[in-house]
């Protein structure tokens, strides 16, 4: 029994950050794109931490999710990006603490505002997370409870 402490130990913690790990749909119902969504704006009110995930969504190949440096952003350039999307469905889970930069390399698109900087914390904090309209993910939480559990069994006996 002793030799499955450590598992459940990894098990509560698995939980616990996947618990406050928060889906950000970025542009909210309107999404990844021209016009109507002030990125600056949709980003202020959020808390962005380690674990969290940026949804991009909008029409494939009519724009891009690309990540650049922070002269990239200034410029709106794509020259030396980091990584580029243009499926309408990009995902970006936020990995280490540290600011972030998005622009869509469509030319034109970044000058008239599609461009996001997203200051990623190592941790949560307070309240500013619980305001956000965002999907928690109980589902990930779930399998990994169930393989843990698994796992500890299989470690009893």
């Amino acid at each position: 029994m002793a030799n499955a402490l450590p598992l459940v130990a990894l098990l509560v913690a698995g939980c616990a950050a996947l618990a406050s790990a928060t889906t950000y749909n970025v542009g909210d119902s309107q999404g990844w794109t021209t016009g109507g969504v002030d990125y600056s704006t949709w980003a202020s009110g959020k808390s962005f931490a380690v674990g969290d995930t940026l949804l991009f969504r909008y029409v494939s190949k009519a724009h891009s999710v690309t990540e650049v440096s922070k002269s990239g952003y200034d410029s709106c350039s794509g020259t030396n990006a980091l990584s580029d999307d243009e499926s309408g469905a990009t995902t970006v889970t936020l990995a280490a603490p540290g600011t972030r930069y998005f622009i869509c390399n469509v030319p034109g698109h970044c000058a008239s505002g599609m461009k996001l900087a997203v200051t990623v914390s190592a941790t949560r904090s307070g309240t500013a997370a619980s305001a956000a309209p965002a999907l928690q993910v109980p589902a990930a939480m779930a399998s990994v409870v169930a393989a843990a559990a698994a796992a500890v069994k299989l470690a009893l006996f």
